[in-house]
């Protein structure tokens, strides 16, 4: 059963600073090199109802291949050496058909 993995937050960094523009460069690059990762899209948030402004969003062919990019040792390293230090708050959904 596919899966659609959506994680939305909020970076510690000021809006368009170049540190924000590297954060979401560097996800895309590492997280769209993780075998399995498919339909790879950043959006920013535009209403004033939520205070998370970036989303990160993926698909998976199956439980496998999500499960596979979830113990992957860049989607780790990118967790720890970025995500925790960069990100302030976020929400992760996981939805199937």
């Amino acid at each position: 059963m596919p899966i659609q993995h959506t994680v939305v937050f909020r970076l510690i960094h000021p809006e368009g600073s170049v540190e924000e523009r590297e954060f979401l460069a560097t996800g895309h690059a590492v997280l769209t090199s993780i075998p399995g990762v498919e339909d790879f899209v950043i959006r920013r948030q535009v209403s004033d109802k939520s205070a998370l402004t970036h989303q990160f969003s993926m698909s998976f062919v199956d439980e496998e291949a999500y499960a596979a990019y979830d113990a992957h040792p860049a989607h780790a390293a990118f967790v720890t050496e970025r995500w925790l230090a960069e990100v302030a708050e976020f929400q992760e959904y996981d939805f199937v058909e």
